[in-house]
């Protein structure tokens, strides 16, 4: 196969983005691979709308938004291939793939960008004790296969977890006909949007509880019901709690994966806390010229910033092939996160690389009232921003600007951290 100055892997948003803007930086030669049959990823299953507020000031359906950027990378004459599957990148980026047409084949690149998306955790992650009948579905699957493929799951649903997909669900499938009686709820704070909640439980008089889980699970050839039980402060089941639900499905909402085996294979250094790879302000990983963006770098909950992201990602893979990054990145200085907040995105910045101004994402560890984010420079604190809550299921942000970090010059850490009010 021919070689390319930058293969991206993956053609969801976060790949059509990132191909995008290195279209735009003056690279010509890209490749995007992609192993489903048509490009999107999962925007082209998410028919609800809400996508694009931030990117093109207009509320958009999941299929629209992706349309947006596929007519883009199709006006802009960049390369796809689909149902190619990537089997493995080597250190010095060659990127071996297959497919029908094809078989297996492997391309040398200047530049690689990782966008391979995330994955739904599955059953077997869970623990739950039971029967394996049939009427169990993770909520991205289901939600396949009601706005895909056309197919009904079930009829009396119980939900575990409240991450966004399994909220969105429960009112995909109330809309559907079915009765959704309850979305349970591990942790003693929902995971997913605020307006989720919102717009898809309480619209609807979908119940949800905090702080519960499923403990049995009843059944063998098809789901009859499940039992769920409150919870205490370790996660352990409370006696005496338990509560019967009759349904004939059951669909699992508790948390996205990055899809990295791919960058592991390759010896991408990773963080323990994203399960993403660890990455600097031009979000590039511990390989030279291998970058990575959107839900494969760290789960976002908003396509516009998975897109805004890897904008970013294809702009310095551009930089990175053309020459235009010193190969002396200069000092480093290194983000720490503590107290509350879990990660930064990125962990460390060379403030002779970066653009004018830095975006840094961060999730928080629990849901805090009447705090602030504060920001230290070592020991002096430089941002102190009153919130009246934050919560897991809202990444948050702060910008750096270069001209401050360059003008202190003996500057080591920045500190990232919730206070309490």
């Amino acid at each position: 196969m021919k070689a390319y100055d930058i293969v991206i892997i993956g053609g969801g948003p976060a790949g059509l983005a990132a191909a995008v803007a290195a279209k735009k930086s003056g690279v010509d030669s890209i490749l995007i691979l992609e192993r489903d049959k048509e490009l999107g990823g999962i925007l082209n299953q998410c028919i609800h709308n809400g996508f694009g507020l931030h990117t093109f000031k207009e509320e958009l359906t999941g299929p629209e938004y992706a349309a947006r950027f596929i007519d883009q990378v199709k006006e802009l004459g960049i390369e796809y291939r689909l149902h190619t599957m990537v089997m493995d990148i080597s250190h010095d980026k060659v990127v071996t793939a297959m497919n029908r047409e094809d078989g297996m084949f492997t391309i040398p690149a200047k530049a690689v960008i990782l966008a391979m998306g995330c994955r739904e955790r599955s059953r077997g992650a869970l623990n739950i004790p039971g029967y394996r009948p049939a009427g169990i579905y993770s909520a991205g699957t289901a939600q396949r296969l009601v706005n895909r493929e056309g197919f009904m799951p079930g009829r009396e649903v119980v939900i575990l977890g409240s991450g966004d997909i399994g909220l969105i669900m429960a009112r995909r499938m109330t809309f559907e006909g079915a009765k959704v009686k309850v979305v349970a709820e591990l942790m003693p704070y929902s995971g997913g949007l605020k307006r989720n909640i919102v717009q898809c439980l309480n619209d609807y008089d979908i119940p949800l509880k905090l702080s519960h889980t499923v403990v049995d699970i009843r059944g063998k050839e098809r789901l009859t019901g499940v039992t769920i039980a409150q919870v205490d402060g370790k996660g352990k089941p409370i006696p005496g709690t338990e509560e019967d639900y009759d349904c004939d499905t059951l669909l699992l909402s508790c948390g996205l994966i990055p899809e990295n085996e791919l960058s592991r294979d390759a010896g991408v250094e990773m963080s323990p806390v994203t399960s993403g790879p660890i990455v600097n302000e031009s979000l590039e990983t511990s390989i030279d010229g291998v970058f990575a963006c959107g839900n494969v770098l760290h789960v976002h909950d908003l396509v516009d910033f998975v897109s805004e992201e890897a904008g970013a990602a294809g702009r310095n893979a551009a930089a990175f092939v053309k020459g235009e990054r010193s190969a002396d990145a200069g000092r480093v200085i290194q983000m720490n996160p503590i107290e509350g907040v879990r990660y930064t995105v990125p962990s460390k910045i060379h403030p002779d690389q970066m653009d004018d101004s830095l975006t840094v994402r961060f999730r928080v560890g629990g849901v805090y009232k009447n705090c602030y984010i504060s920001v230290y420079f070592d020991d002096e604190r430089v941002i102190h921003r009153k919130r009246p809550v934050v919560a897991p299921g809202e990444m948050e942000e702060i910008r750096l600007e270069k001209a401050k970090l360059q003008s202190c010059p003996d500057l080591k850490t920045i500190t990232v951290k919730i206070e309490e009010a």
